[in-house]
């Protein structure tokens, strides 16, 4: 199917074409048969739904594990942008839609040798336009030929099915990012190598974010124990707790040499080991996680 822009506004804001001038653009769409969504990632951490933009390059939604709802949109391009350039977000109505009027969405900028990108609330609005059967269209002046129109939509064809999908994975998402996990202080119960109640739950938390991340490449572990009985019961006690976490982390699926493990003991006290508040504080471990950058 060739894909047209079938109707044009006149925006002075974003110096839309007339229909005469449109045959000057060099568009770049999917056509009906060429048409794919595809999520390549569905996880707990991440969800990943991208589109083939044919002679262009490749399109992308991401979210990942947050506290907050997220969204990022990618344009990966084949030939990066060779200069700045102010970018026009429109929703072209489809072929099938006669008499819909084209609608402004927002104006951006694609930054020299980067790929371009959408964040928040209007990735969210592009994903909202594909639904209802719209072409989210970015429209700019090609850096190589000033005088030519570029349009980059992304088809709407075949986009319900993978939406979906992609909809049930961001259902799934932990409600928790790698930040919020990176550097964790866990309690014991006393006289025990068993957590708190409440420390299990933060370490399953940990476990879980773990067992779907492929870019956690070490493990710190550091026991300590209170100063209530002798130094030598303490110590063992705390060397109990360290080997527990070690297995415990290795039963995950990380490798033994990511996963370092320190038993202090009584030694380095945070608090007064006189109470029992104070030895409830002591009683720990610290975990601090560390990743590839990419």
């Amino acid at each position: 199917m060739k894909w047209r822009f079938t109707s044009v506004v006149v925006l002075s804001c974003v110096g839309l074409l007339l229909p005469n001038q449109a045959s000057a653009n060099k568009q770049y769409v999917a056509s009906l048969g060429e048409s794919n969504w595809t999520v390549t990632i569905d996880t707990p951490i991440e969800c990943r739904l991208e589109h083939d933009v044919p002679g262009y390059g490749q399109a992308s939604f991401t979210s990942r594990a947050s506290k907050d709802m997220n969204l990022d949109f990618s344009l990966d391009m084949q030939r990066p942008m060779g200069e700045t350039a102010q970018v026009s977000l429109l929703s072209m109505p489809a072929d099938w839609m006669p008499g819909e009027p084209a609608r402004y969405m927002d104006q951006l900028k694609f930054f020299k040798q980067f790929n371009g990108y959408v964040g928040g609330q209007t990735a969210w609005a592009m994903l909202s336009e594909l639904e209802a059967g719209r072409f989210p269209t970015f429209s700019f002046k090609d850096w190589r030929r000033q005088r030519q129109q570029v349009d980059v939509a992304l088809s709407a064809v075949a986009f319900g099915s993978p939406y979906n999908e992609f909809s049930r994975c961001l259902n799934k998402l932990l409600p928790y990012a790698f930040e919020d996990i990176s550097f964790t202080v866990l309690r014991y119960q006393e006289n025990s190598d068993e957590l708190t109640k409440a420390s299990r739950q933060r370490l399953t938390q940990i476990a879980e974010f773990v067992r779907y991340s492929d870019d956690i490449d070490l493990v710190l572990v550091a026991t300590y124990s209170d100063a209530r009985g002798t130094r030598e019961a303490n110590q063992q006690m705390s060397e109990r707790r360290a080997k527990k976490l070690r297995d415990y982390f290795t039963s995950l699926g990380l490798p033994e040499d990511r996963i370092t493990v320190e038993a202090y003991g009584e030694r380095r006290p945070i608090a007064d080991n006189d109470n029992p508040i104070g030895r409830s504080k002591n009683r720990r471990v610290v975990i601090s996680l560390g990743r590839t950058l990419l």
